[in-house]
């Protein structure tokens, strides 16, 4: 009863920490920008971004295409986030003045050759969208729906437009290509009743086709016979679709109308946040993190009490004979200090690995606080980037501190290793994707300008903060071990299969990979299917609770292992918490062909590429924390035990 009562007291613990954190993540949202004041008729810049596709993963420029163009394109991409993101925010030919309606507006004509039509059939084949911006609100289409269980619908928003569509005329199955020539816009804004000034709070599109026809040769003052304010005609739907064809004529138009609206402005990304679902399930990643949690509970009661009882054992006053028949992890204890094998790389990967956690922590924080929301573009990875260079100090400190400790004496060469093995990997990897991209002619390929700012960040600061890290925990004196290292090594009795060195790292994998499985598919869905990430709340708990899964699986695996009296633990505690970066990786490939519609080789490679990246910077970071744990663990044993 009373254990009962304890997992409840637990269960009810956890619920109220994790609704104060969805709470604070909320409370501390911040739009990202400063707000903007528009009087009536001033004059709205609206600008368009790449292209995109979840089928194919590679943006283009919009211009790409051959849409109507202004007389003078503008590149107004900010900072090196968006570059990296693929975005290529370039000014549209659009004219919108606030608060004044337009109807029909004819933004231009292009004739199409050969080349130009099949790239427009290549683009509605991909299921390409154009995006654009509005005072930095990203274009939505407005999709009615029905829930199941519910009567009236609900209205849910996609990202962008499509370039066109695919379908056949009544009585023929061929199929033709059509063409999204005239956008209907709708700008909603919050009025200040004393000011008359107003704030854009949502910038919405229906595309239609319409082949647009006209009397006479064409010329700048045309009228429209199928679009025309004059006569009261607009466009409602697409009865004579535009087809794409070599040779056929596209005449673009767009109406924009303004609509007043009781959202404020502080609020107005809330349907954009909520666009993907409106039914995220809350309940099961509570379940699952609570399951967590509470594992993790019993298994530290469970370590405590028998540790409690192994130290009260081996401290208790022992004749001749029993000090001479010790057992379990007390009689490794002249060899548990020993240095491993490989022990310079092991201290790079640790110092990395201190490296990537903080720059996740930091990260985690500021987004949590609402300072990298969705609303400003490239902010998260302009972020990581940056505050992956400045923990360089922190990886150079953590790989010395544990090189002295080795009794090493050439921090340079480690301090040198450190600045080069993750980044380098890494590099190489993102250059193969890049030069597949370039292939492409995409626009998310980096440009060289990019890539030398990339390399200068690498270069021109993080390694010099890596030497000085290494330096500076390289002049600290060494952590003395608690027990003495016996000159001869002793032998590893034969271990149980369920010891076996591959089995244990493998297992110890499952419960850190089980605890962000659910996060996981949300991520997975908001990089690769185009939507926005943004309870950055639930994931600073669950990276919360990754960290210790991590620290207790590794600890528990060790005391396993060294009460087998195998004392070879540092390279096995690093690689027990990493292995949930197996299970990453093999999750990955799942969603891919469970979720994904990629067909295309180049996109796959993309995929699985950027998946490596991430699964290698996810074995680095839990392998870490796993390590520390486990070192915490033997030296705070073996510190409580006496030893003739």
């Amino acid at each position: 009863m009373e254990f009962y009562r304890s997992s409840r007291r637990l269960q009810i613990l956890g619920s109220v920490i994790l609704l104060l954190s969805i709470h604070v993540a909320h409370s501390f949202y911040l739009p990202g920008v400063a707000p903007q004041d528009f009087e009536k008729g001033d004059e709205l810049k609206v600008k368009v971004n790449k292209l995109t596709s979840i089928k194919t993963q590679l943006p283009y420029s919009y211009y790409s295409l051959p849409f109507c163009r202004p007389k003078k394109i503008v590149d107004s991409t900010e900072n090196l986030g968006e570059v990296l993101r693929g975005d290529r925010i370039e000014n549209a030919p659009y004219s919108f003045k606030m608060r004044e309606a337009q109807m029909c507006n004819v933004l231009g004509r292009v004739m199409l050759d050969a080349k130009s039509a099949k790239a427009f059939k290549e683009k509605i084949d991909d299921e390409y969208r154009v995006n654009m911006i509005l005072d930095n609100l990203p274009l939505v289409v407005p999709i009615e729906r029905i829930d199941p269980g519910q009567g009236s619908p609900s209205v849910v928003y996609q990202l962008g437009y499509h370039v066109g569509l695919k379908g056949q005329y009544e009585g023929s199955k061929e199929q033709k290509y059509f063409m999204h020539n005239h956008l209907a816009f709708t700008v909603r804004y919050h009025r200040d009743m004393q000011t008359d000034a107003a704030r854009i709070v949502g910038f919405e599109v229906k595309p239609y086709s319409v082949k647009h026809e006209y009397e006479g040769q064409w010329s700048e003052k045309t009228r429209l016979t199928t679009c025309d304010p004059h006569t009261k005609r607009l466009v409602v739907s697409s009865a004579t679709p535009q087809e794409v064809e070599n040779k056929k004529e596209i005449i673009f138009t767009y109406d924009v109308d303004f609509q007043e609206s009781e959202v404020k402005w502080a609020s107005r990304w809330d349907a954009y946040l909520l666009m993907s679902d409106n039914q995220i399930h809350w309940f099961s990643i509570v379940n699952s993190l609570m399951i967590v949690l509470f594992l993790s509970g019993m298994v530290a009661m469970i370590m405590l009490r028998t540790l409690y009882r192994d130290i009260s054992r081996y401290n208790e006053l022992e004749t001749q004979e029993e000090a001479q028949e010790e057992t379990g992890w007390k009689l490794v204890h002249g060899d548990v200090f020993r240095p491993p094998a490989n022990s310079d790389l092991l201290c790079v990967y640790v110092g990395t690995g201190v490296q990537c956690l903080g720059m996740v922590l930091v990260t985690m924080i500021f987004a949590m606080l609402g300072f990298l929301s969705p609303s400003n573009r490239g902010g998260l990875m302009t972020a990581m980037l940056l505050l992956w260079v400045f923990m360089g100090l922190f990886a150079g400190y953590a790989s010395s501190r544990l090189y002295k400790m080795f009794k090493g004496t050439e921090w340079k060469r480690i301090a040198f290793r450190t600045a080069f093995l993750f980044p380098a990997v890494v590099s190489a990897i993102f250059f193969v994707l890049n030069a597949l991209i370039w292939g492409q002619k995409s626009s998310g390929a980096v440009p060289f300008g990019t890539m030398f700012a990339l390399i200068f960040l690498w270069f021109g600061i993080s390694v010099p903060l890596v030497f000085v890290g290494a330096y500076l925990g390289f002049k600290k004196p060494p952590l003395d071990d608690p027990v003495k290292t016996n000159k001869i090594p002793r032998q590893i009795p034969e271990q149980a299969w369920y010891m076996n060195p591959i089995f244990s790292i493998l297992i110890g994998g499952i419960l850190p990979f089980g605890a962000v499985f659910i996060e996981l598919f949300f991520i997975l869905t908001s990089i690769w299917l185009n939507q926005f990430y943004y309870i950055f709340g639930f994931l600073f708990l669950v990276f919360v609770i990754l960290m210790v899964t991590c620290a207790e699986i590794t600890i528990v695996l060790c005391y396993f292992q060294l009460c087998s009296e195998d004392y070879l633990w540092w390279w096995r505690s690093y690689l027990t918490s990493g292995s949930s970066a197996v299970y990453l990786f093999l999750y990955a490939a799942f969603y891919f062909f469970t979720k994904l519609q990629i067909t295309k080789l180049v996109s796959a490679m993309l995929y699985f590429g950027y998946m490596l990246i991430a699964s290698y910077a996810f074995f680095v970071l839990t392998g870490t924390i796993g390590f520390y744990a486990c070192l915490w663990f033997t030296r705070l044993i073996y510190s409580s035990v006496k030893i003739d």
